[in-house]
């Protein structure tokens, strides 16, 4: 991993990913005519090549296969000129399960010996895990209580002061009676709950009208965020009458906290006397909650407790290039130092299945991958859809043409170590070190299901800007590029640019990366993502979505 990115002229114009490869990637905007050296051979460009996007390195006829990243990306449906841009008029996705470049058991750990001993501040839960936050969660159980989930955000906001839209709201009274309108009340000079890093609330679509597993998943996954290490203890509405019953989430919180260590406080609206009662009763168990929750301060926790959910959102053709191999250095120093990392985005896994087998720590992990994998690719073909179709017209426009293309960039982020698990939707991680988890490729719906399995921080690289962050889970964002972490700066965290450039090495950009973390789990850091108060959260409903 410990290398710069340069063009054989010494020139940073272009660059060819693995020997394997028969494209380059144009590292800026290169004119026809373009004289590019190659490993001593000199191609010439027959057409413009815009940065991001890749060229031939020698003719290739109808059929051929297109190499990047040493895996198949896609095979050629006209014949391309050597020097030619690579297009979705000339390419299709192919992918092909060929000999894998890993071997189980070849796995060289890092060097971490710059974090022998380094510990993160976090919350130190009675079960035994660490938090990197400490928040107070609020649940509906049915989209029907969404209303009174807002009431109640906007109560709790106004009675702490604390506000995350109160600059946008002066915003606005000024847009509509100039500067001379009211200011919003001001903030008070001390938080009152200094141990607490807020109220959550949760909102969704689901909980009535679906199927049983509907309502099952669904209860799983809000159990998984009410017993989450970030999670003090949690406030659930139910109206009543709908599928997702409390005694079924009940049952689900228990299986993840089966000696009832975590406050829940169930409400039903429907045998409430009034929506004011309700409210009321509602208020009381946040309070009480953030009085109690408030009790507990941060201490020393090994790096052991980290578990990094890793996603990529709104990628470039530098995404496989520069953040996402930094996150997949972090990870595997995070896994040789004894924590954990999440690789999720199955339909983002496609062309790159046999790398990942090849890494399971035994056969019965190597066979829970593909099967996950197939049932999903099965159950797309049976509404009509297909994993090909996960490229967005951002990731084609700026160099991913081709599902295949985006998956072998996008895998990189869950570095090389060994994968020691493998999960389905809403299930909880166990096992120290590299796991898989079952999710679409959705970027919300995804962040939502790491944090769901137990992903304490969250890594999300991007290459074109994406707003997205989770209520429970610290999400830090990567830039793939150096001018989008300085266009979008108020969303981006860290800048992996300089890796383009050739003035950092992925080693070096990874070590800073995760000493970002570090402080982002003691808190001494405050994500972009909770600073704009950017708490997304989708369940996915199992069906078909890439």
């Amino acid at each position: 991993m410990n290398q710069t990115i340069a063009s054989d002229s010494g020139q940073l114009e272009s660059l060819r990913v693995h020997a394997a490869d028969n494209v380059r990637v144009a590292l800026k905007d290169l004119p026809t005519g373009s004289e590019i050296d190659d490993d001593g051979r000199r191609i010439t460009l027959v057409e413009p090549i815009r940065h991001k996007h890749k060229f031939a390195l020698a003719p290739l006829a109808l059929g051929d296969t297109v190499i990047m990243y040493g895996v198949t990306v896609g095979r050629a449906t006209q014949s391309i000129a050597e020097g030619a841009a690579i297009t979705t008029g000339n390419l299709e996705h192919s992918t092909d399960s060929a000999t894998a470049q890993a071997r189980r058991g070849s796995w060289q750990a890092p060097d971490v010996s710059r974090f022998e001993g380094a510990t993160f501040d976090g919350y130190h839960r009675p079960d035994g895990r660490v938090g990197t936050a400490n928040v107070w969660l609020v649940v509906p159980l049915v989209f029907c209580e969404n209303r009174n989930i807002e009431v109640l955000r906007q109560c709790v906001a106004d009675a702490l002061g604390e506000d995350p839209y109160r600059d946008y709201k002066r915003l606005a009274r000024e847009l509509l009676h100039g500067a001379a309108g009211a200011e919003p009340a001001a903030p008070p000079a001390e938080r009152l709950f200094p141990n607490v890093d807020g109220v959550r609330f949760l909102t969704h679509t689901l909980g009535c009208g679906g199927t049983d597993d509907d309502a099952q998943a669904l209860c799983r996954l809000l159990a998984g965020y009410i017993c989450h290490p970030n999670v003090a203890g949690a406030t659930v509405l139910s109206l009543g009458c709908q599928k997702a019953q409390i005694e079924m989430i009940k049952r689900a919180v228990a299986a993840r906290d089966p000696q009832g260590l975590r406050p829940v406080h169930y409400l039903e609206q429907q045998a409430s006397i009034s929506e004011e009662a309700l409210i009321r009763e509602a208020l009381t168990t946040i309070f009480d909650g953030l009085a109690e929750a408030n009790r507990v301060e941060r201490a020393p926790a090994s790096l052991t407790e980290l578990s990094v959910g890793v996603e990529c959102g709104g990628s470039d053709g530098f995404s496989g290039l520069s953040a996402n191999p930094v996150v997949g250095a972090l990870v595997d120093r995070l896994v040789a130092i004894g924590g954990s990392g999440i690789l999720s985005e199955f339909p983002e896994l496609c062309g790159v299945e046999h790398e990942l087998i090849a890494r399971c720590r035994d056969d019965a992990t190597a066979e829970r991958f593909r099967s996950l994998m197939d049932a999903y690719q099965r159950h797309a073909a049976s509404v009509g859809a297909d994993f090909s179709m996960n490229p967005s017209p951002g990731n084609v426009r700026d160099g991913l043409i081709t599902d295949a293309m985006k998956s072998a960039g996008a895998a990189k982020k869950g570095g090389d170590s060994p994968v020691v698990d493998v999960l389905d939707y809403t299930e909880p991680q166990t096992r120290k070190g590299l796991n898989l988890l079952c999710s679409p490729g959705n970027d919300v719906e995804s962040t939502t299901a790491l944090a769901g399995s137990g992903a304490n921080l969250i890594l999300f690289t991007t290459g074109l800007g994406t707003p997205t962050g989770n209520p429970v889970t610290p999400v830090l964002k990567i830039a793939s590029n150096s001018e989008l972490a300085r266009r979008m700066s108020d969303i981006i965290d860290f800048d992996a640019g300089p890796v383009i450039r050739g003035e950092a090495t992925i080693d070096e950009l990874a070590d800073q990366l995760l000493q970002l973390c570090v402080d982002a789990a003691s808190g001494r850091y405050r994500s972009r993502a909770v600073n704009l108060a950017q708490y997304d959260f989708i369940p996915w409903k199992r069906g078909v979505s890439l």
